[in-house]
C-alpha cells in the first residue's frame, strides 16, 4: 500500500514546477538533501521515475506529465483543508500562474489581474507573457494554471470562457499617403508594405484574414511585439493591422494614424483558457470571479 506525504507531493510539484531541485528546496524551505530525498521515496512507492536527469536538471517524463495534475490537485485539497479546518477566517494564500498572450500582457494585465491583487494580496501571482499558442500549450502542460490569449483556442482538453472584447486597427504613420485620403476603398491599400506579427500570435492571424479581403501587398517585417510593430511602422517601414489598445498612446502623441477600413471586420474576443482537469480550488476559483 502507497503512503505519499503532503511533502512527497509538494517537492514533485515544485520540482516540476521549476525544473530544480535546489530552487524548489528553497521554496518549500528545506534542504537540498532533505528535497532530493523526498523525491526519490516517492519514486520509489510508485515504482518508476517522474523525471528524465538531464545534467542536473530535472525534465517531467511522460509519468511525471501524467501525474502531475492529480498531484496539484492533492497538495491545493490538502492546503485548503487546513485553510477550512483552523476554524478561523483566514485570507487566500498560495501562488497562481497566469500565461497572457502578448495584447493582455503588455496592456490589459492590470485589468486581467489588479482586482485580483486588491482582493488577495497574500497570494503569489507568477505571470508568463506569450503569443496565444505558446499560452495555449502552456495550459495544456499544466506550466500555468490559468490563460487570457487574443486568439480562439480549439483543443479537446481545454476550455475557453469569453473575457472581454478587442478589436485591431490599421495603423500608418501620419505622413503617409493613405493617411490623406478621406474615404479609403480596399483597392487603395493594393500593393502596400506591410509588417506583421510572428506566426503563432492571435494578431496575425487576424490580421492574415483582413489582408485576404485586401488586394495583394507585400509582408517587408515579421516581428513579435506590438511595440516593435508600432516603431517600424512610425518610421515608415510599412503599414500594420494593430491591437486598438496598444496604439492609443501614439495616436495620441500624433506619431500614428488610424486608417478608416469599416469594410474589414477586425473584431475578436479575448478568452480565459482553463484546462478540463485542473483543480479549480479555492484561489483559482478567486481569480475566475474577480474577472468578472
Amino acid at each position: 500500500m502507497h503512503s505519499f506525504s503532503p511533502r512527497q507531493l509538494e517537492v514533485f510539484v515544485d520540482i516540476a514546477t521549476t525544473g530544480s531541485v535546489r530552487t524548489a528546496s528553497e521554496r518549500l524551505h528545506l534542504s537540498q538533501p532533505a528535497a532530493s530525498m523526498a523525491l526519490g521515496e516517492l519514486e520509489r512507492q510508485i515504482g518508476e521515475p517522474l523525471f528524465d536527469r538531464e545534467r542536473g536538471r530535472l525534465r517531467l517524463n511522460d509519468r511525471g506529465r501524467n501525474l502531475l495534475p492529480l498531484a496539484r490537485e492533492l497538495v491545493e485539497r490538502h492546503a485548503e483543508f487546513a485553510r477550512r479546518a483552523s476554524g478561523a477566517v483566514t485570507a487566500l494564500s498560495g501562488e497562481l500562474r497566469v500565461g497572457a498572450s502578448n495584447t493582455v500582457g503588455n496592456y490589459l494585465v492590470g485589468d486581467l489581474v489588479g482586482p485580483f491583487v486588491d482582493t488577495h494580496a497574500t497570494v503569489a501571482l507568477r505571470l508568463t507573457v506569450a503569443n496565444t499558442d505558446r499560452i495555449a500549450q502552456g495550459v495544456l502542460d499544466h506550466d500555468v494554471d490559468i490563460g487570457c490569449v487574443e486568439g480562439p483556442v480549439t483543443h479537446p482538453a481545454i476550455e475557453a470562457r469569453p473575457w472581454r472584447e478587442d478589436r485591431l486597427v490599421v495603423c500608418a504613420r501620419p505622413g503617409h499617403a493613405l493617411a490623406g485620403k478621406k474615404r479609403l476603398k480596399r483597392d487603395d491599400f493594393a500593393g502596400e508594405r506591410w509588417v506583421l506579427r510572428e506566426r503563432g500570435s492571435a494578431t496575425r492571424a487576424l490580421s492574415e484574414r483582413a489582408l485576404a479581403e485586401l488586394p495583394e501587398g507585400r509582408t517587408v517585417l515579421e516581428l513579435d511585439q506590438s511595440e516593435a510593430i508600432k516603431q517600424a511602422v512610425i518610421a515608415g517601414l510599412g503599414i500594420a493591422c494593430l491591437p486598438e489598445v496598444a496604439v492609443t498612446d501614439a495616436v495620441a502623441t500624433g506619431r500614428l494614424t488610424v486608417l478608416p477600413t469599416p469594410f474589414l471586420d477586425l473584431r475578436r474576443t479575448l478568452s480565459v483558457l482553463l484546462h478540463r482537469q485542473r483543480y479549480r480550488g479555492a484561489v483559482l476559483e478567486a481569480f475566475l470571479a474577480s474577472l468578472g
